[in-house]
């Protein structure tokens, strides 16, 4: 997952909260302290607990009968899409993908000869689990390479620091730089600072991120790494340090990229592991000058080949659109790239797979497994840019981890909002709730969504994802393999459903 200029999923604030979704079991669900109670209880058919006044607190309920269908509540859920929901719950096929993923291939970095290996892999693996049209759609990114890098407390107190150099920094000069360093507790306080103020100088942000469900805080947090090495040279600095974006508070720094603006010339930046940042900042509060060292040999390196992996279920009625769906299979160097995005190329693939295996559908089902989304979401624009004619019905991506959906978004034509109807009701027995926050997509799916082509969001638990994202610890022994079965199941629910929809799910230019 990346983005400057576009947020993940669930990196909007939204007007509720919901329980902890390792708190529900399957065949509960949350209901909100509002006037919709009652609607909500109807939508999902389910016997749902009162929740306490506390926003994070919860209780479980056991599932009771659907109601009979009437003016006021849904259709029973149709017996098809409850067997293949209730299949997904015992399918271990995405946990094979990612394990396969991450030890064979291990990390995956943009433009590296591991992406392209990763290519090659992927195409097997699709073509191994039935896939048709299975193939490698190749573009150029610019690339960036990190290289040796260390940081270190020269005075008061000599110690050394956790760092990782940030996508698209500049590197240091040889043998590193050594400076006073400047403290700004927020982005906004950097922000604050005159042109010319930072000028022979290193810049530490030390914003702190918190735990959210959505992930909101990611956006609101990011903009340190985001903005802020862009922002801290255009005030003459000669290098910036970050708290690292992230939930923990361990020693293992959290990369992840940042954007030069038009016409700054881009500085040395890199990220301190949240407790090496936590101890710099202890350090500056004594009142005692600060002396950083700080040695990056991190460079561009030119184009190198990416590309996206694509694969279908192909469909019976090409007018009715294609459905996208996937993920990212790039990742970032530190770890081997398995809940960024191995989970989410993997659950996509798994969801697909078992409405393979149930003939055809109306609509064919893509599976893109996008390149380049860390560093500047290419694969997705390139996709965009060569499908552009295509009837897409839908576009939809995981990006988030493996932690369980608790709730799910629509953009949709108004004439599709039976549709919703039917997702609630079938999507209900998995404690996922209906949601209005808009539909955001993620950095693979922002170019098709922005052409109008509706877009669905299956938003995760992000509570834990932000202590291991970016990090050395994205590996496979994050993944619940429970959890990732529910994510399986919430999305051949949604794909059993749209897939064969008898509504216009297209564009009303079409």
């Amino acid at each position: 997952m990346t983005e400057p200029h576009s947020m993940p999923a669930g990196a909007h604030l939204v007007r509720k909260a919901f329980a902890p979704p390792d708190a529900i079991g399957l065949g509960a669900a949350l209901i909100l302290l509002d006037d919709n109670r009652e609607h909500w209880m109807k939508l999902t058919g389910l016997a749902l607990g009162a929740c306490l006044l506390a926003g994070t607190t919860w209780a479980q309920t056991a599932p009771v009968p659907m109601p009979r269908h009437s003016a006021d509540t849904p259709a029973p859920v149709a017996a098809g899409v409850a067997a293949l929901r209730d299949r997904a719950l015992h399918d271990d096929t995405a946990y094979a993908i990612v394990t396969g993923l991450t030890t064979e291939v291990g990390p995956r970095p943009d433009g590296s000869e591991a992406e392209g290996r990763a290519r090659e892999w992927a195409v097997a693996r699709l073509k191994a689990l039935a896939f048709v049209n299975v193939h490698i759609e190749p573009y150029t990114v610019p690339t960036w390479q990190r290289g040796q890098e260390s940081a270190a407390i020269i005075a008061p107190f000599a110690q050394p620091l956790h760092v990782a150099g940030l996508g698209n920094s500049a590197p240091t000069p040889a043998g590193g730089l050594t400076l006073p360093v400047v403290y700004f507790a927020s982005f906004n306080d950097l922000m604050l600072a005159q042109p010319g103020s930072l000028t022979g100088r290193i810049a530490f942000v030390s914003n702190a991120m918190q735990p959210t469900q959505d992930g909101s805080s990611y956006g609101s947090e990011g903009r340190a790494r985001f903005l802020g090495p862009s922002e801290a040279a255009k005030r003459g600095a000669a290098a910036i340090v970050i708290r690292s974006i992230g939930t923990d508070h361990t020693r293992a720094p959290h990369t992840g990229v940042t954007d030069f603006a038009p016409g700054v010339s881009p500085i040395p930046a890199a990220a301190l592991s949240v407790s090496d940042a936590e101890n710099l900042e202890r350090i500056v509060k004594l009142g005692r000058p600060v002396m950083l060292h700080l040695d990056l040999d991190d460079h561009q390196i030119g184009m190198r080949p990416s590309g996206n992996v694509v694969a279908e279920v192909p469909g019976t009625d090409p007018a009715a659109g294609v459905i996208l769906i996937g993920g990212h299979l790039d990742s970032w160097d530190l770890g081997t790239g398995a809940i960024d995005d191995g989970a989410g190329v993997a659950i996509t693939a798994a969801a697909a797979h078992l409405l393979q295996a149930e003939g055809p559908h109306r609509r064919t089902i893509r599976v893109v497994w996008f390149g380049d989304e860390e560093t500047g979401g290419f694969g997705g624009q390139a996709y965009a840019k060569a499908h552009a004619n295509e009837p897409h019905a839908l576009a939809a991506e995981s990006d988030l981890g493996a932690d369980r959906v608790w709730r799910f978004g629509t953009a949709l034509p108004q004439s599709a909002s039976a549709v919703i109807t039917r997702l609630t009701a079938a999507l209900g027995p998995l404690g996922v709730v209906h949601g209005d926050k808009l539909v955001d997509g993620g950095t693979d799916v922002e170019p098709m969504l922005a052409t109008g082509v509706s877009g669905i969001d299956l938003n995760q638990s992000a509570l834990r994802y932000f202590d291991w994202h970016h990090t050395p610890e994205d590996t496979l022994d994050r993944i619940d393999p429970e959890q990732m079965r529910q994510n399986v199941a919430a999305w051949t629910t949604v794909l059993a459903i749209l897939a064969d929809a008898p509504e216009n799910l297209l564009p009303d230019k079409h």
